[in-house]
């Protein structure tokens, strides 16, 4: 919590703040984004981007300015996740925190974020010592993008423009954490009508990979059947 908030909330009953769960894949593991907290209320711990709630934006328009500076990007898929009102989070403050999950790709962060912000991605597996139940917020982040996963195109916001099939299929099973079976992976997702393929591949080992793209007209809400098994 920065000065800035503890001041704010010394002046209000409950200070309201916005917090942004902020995945990406990285290194073929899913990151998420953590800044360090407080020093001396929460020592050697650290948590989620946040920011104070301002009446005059809306939701979205604050959870965007929010993760701005720690990213450098102003722009992400962004959907809100909860509100936490709990008691006993923060020592000082009675703290009503507004929680958004957002979606990044390796490619949109090559830019860089500003040098004098503090912060770092971590893997989901290696979490630090995390300040007022953040872990709470992040673990719930990742059901609901597992839950929205297999039933709309959610998954694409963390891959680049272009991708081969089987980057695709990689970023489903990193983020559902199990194996999927090629074929069926296959057949489900060109059923879909989400992706069409392009004239470009991506050369390597063996035989050159043909990439695709997500459909620019493609409804990215899969309503009527699941996707994957």
């Amino acid at each position: 919590m920065t000065d800035a908030a503890a001041k704010a909330g010394s002046t209000t009953s409950i200070y309201i703040e916005l917090r942004v769960v902020l995945f990406s894949l990285r290194d073929n593991r899913l990151f998420v984004l953590l800044t360090p907290a407080d020093e001396q209320l929460f020592p050697g711990a650290w948590e989620l981007p946040g920011c104070p709630f301002s009446s005059r934006e809306s939701l979205e328009k604050n959870a965007s300015q929010c993760i701005a500076p720690f990213t450098g990007q102003h722009e992400a898929y962004l959907e809100q996740l909860y509100s936490y009102g709990d008691s006993g989070r923060h020592p000082s403050l009675d703290l009503l925190s507004i929680v958004y999950f957002a979606l990044l790709s390796a490619d949109a962060l090559s830019s860089g974020r500003p040098a004098d912000v503090d912060v770092r991605w971590f893997p989901l597996d290696q979490l630090p010592p995390l300040a007022m139940k953040h872990g709470d917020f992040i673990e719930y982040a990742l059901r609901r993008l597992r839950y929205k996963l297999e039933y709309s195109a959610v998954g694409f916001e963390l891959l680049p423009e272009y991708f081969s099939l089987s980057e695709l299929q990689h970023t489903y099973e990193v983020v559902l954490g199990e194996k999927l079976d090629k074929r069926n992976f296959r057949r489900r997702i060109l059923q879909a009508n989400v992706i069409e393929p392009t004239q470009q591949y991506r050369l390597g080992e063996g035989r050159p990979a043909r990439l695709y793209r997500y459909r620019p007209d493609a409804v990215a809400e899969v309503k009527a059947r699941r996707l994957f098994p």
